[in-house]
């Protein structure tokens, strides 16, 4: 008997998901657990695993298309069994309306022709081209038999990243689309309170560079403060909390997401059980994850199980900011750039290297008094590094 196979839920906020990858072809057989398609959905591109035992009679989608959640994407039925035209239509009819991303732009003549007619490219090239608003038809391939890679893909979007002139209009890519609806969801339903402080890290700044000097892995200052504000989150339980009805409940786990610029846009995977970790070994999480979220390899395991998110902007000169907190989290920490200041000491000044703090906070969780006491725990561990011995 024929099985009409939907589009599954991937992880809790997935509405919808983008075709990447279809596995199968007409009349493959297919196990129950075979991966028969790739998925994009909340900035991850997740494998599909069959849900039953069968040989592929229809497919339904085409790479690329975008669909809700419980749309039908492939028919599987046994090996000599007849599906009717018409449930075939009428399921590809329920689907007609399903709004589907953009096509590329068209290419060029010449570059079609370049290109003997067929553009050849991975499945993940294609992708993120889609993603970048890069055309694939002014590509040239380094792959094997010229296919197009996704460091192509990556090395013709630096070539083409001019600022915009004015008047133009830039169409949102879908990682852009993700993030804006996610902020307005923020923004809408998280009434949010603002405290900022500023941590002396002169201390850290000199145990960084000593601790480099003979750690088998460099630890940046996220790794720090990561590590600083998961200790907090033990001290303080209910920063880790999310409304739900009238009961609090707090994560099982301590997870920190780190912000990461990728191209079209940011991400935050999370660095997972981060209080049961020292420093060196949070380094080597956090670097895992940035190698993995620019090379668009996030699972969505890597997205999922945060209590806070740590922004950093000192790189790009920020002396402070006011981030958004990410839905599903209580709050944000915002850090701006590690700046020399004159300061009060004895009866004279001394210059010392100050860092801003910002935390914007879920205040339907937690009051201002709370948050404060938190922020400015983690601020002390930050200028005593000698709790890192």
């Amino acid at each position: 008997m024929a099985t009409e196979v939907k589009l599954p839920q991937l992880g809790q906020t997935m509405e919808e998901g983008t075709i990447v990858d279809c596995k199968v072809k007409l009349g493959d057989k297919v196990k129950k657990g075979d991966v028969i398609f790739e998925i994009e959905a909340d900035k991850a591109t997740l494998e599909m695993e069959s849900p039953a035992d069968g040989f592929v009679k229809h497919i339904l989608v085409e790479t690329g298309q975008t669909l809700p959640v419980g749309e039908p994407i492939l028919i599987l039925g046994d090996r000599d069994e007849e599906v009717p035209q018409s449930f075939v239509d009428s399921l590809k009819a329920g689907a007609a309306a399903v709004p589907t991303a953009e096509a590329p732009p068209a290419a060029e003549p010449q570059a079609v022709a370049k290109l003997a007619g067929k553009v050849k490219a991975s499945p993940r090239a294609k992708k993120l081209a889609k993603d970048l608003g890069v055309d694939l038809a002014t590509v040239t391939g380094t792959g094997w038999a010229g296919r197009i890679t996704e460091n192509d893909v990556k090395k013709a979007a630096a070539l083409t990243a001019a600022e915009p002139a004015l008047g133009a209009t830039i169409p949102l890519n879908r990682l852009q689309k993700i993030t804006a609806q996610r902020m307005l969801k923020s923004k809408q339903e998280i009434p949010c309170f603002y405290l900022t402080v500023r941590a002396d890290v002169t201390d850290l700044v000199e145990f960084r560079t000593k601790f480099n000097q003979t750690s088998d892995i460099e630890v940046a200052y996220n790794d720090f403060i990561i590590w600083a504000v998961a200790i907090g989150l033990e001290k303080f339980p209910i920063m880790t909390g999310q409304l739900t009805g009238d009961k609090i409940t707090l994560a099982d786990g301590i997870g920190v997401g780190l912000a990461i610029t990728v191209p079209g846009g940011m991400v935050a995977p999370i660095v997972k059980n981060v209080s049961k970790k020292d420093v060196a070994e949070i380094a080597r999480d956090s670097r895992a994850l940035i190698e993995r979220a620019r090379g668009n390899k996030l699972s969505l395991a890597d997205l999922e199980g945060g209590c806070i998110t740590v922004s950093n902007l000192g790189a790009f000169g920020i002396d402070s900011f006011i981030p958004i907190v990410v839905p599903g989290q209580c709050s944000i920490l915002g850090i701006g750039r590690i700046t020399d200041a004159c300061v009060p000491e004895n009866d004279g000044f001394a210059v010392r290297k100050l860092m801003s703090m910002t935390l914007s906070v879920d205040h339907k969780v937690t009051n201002g008094a709370y948050a404060a006491q938190f922020l400015d725990f983690v601020r002390k561990l930050l200028e005593d590094p000698s709790n890192l011995a």
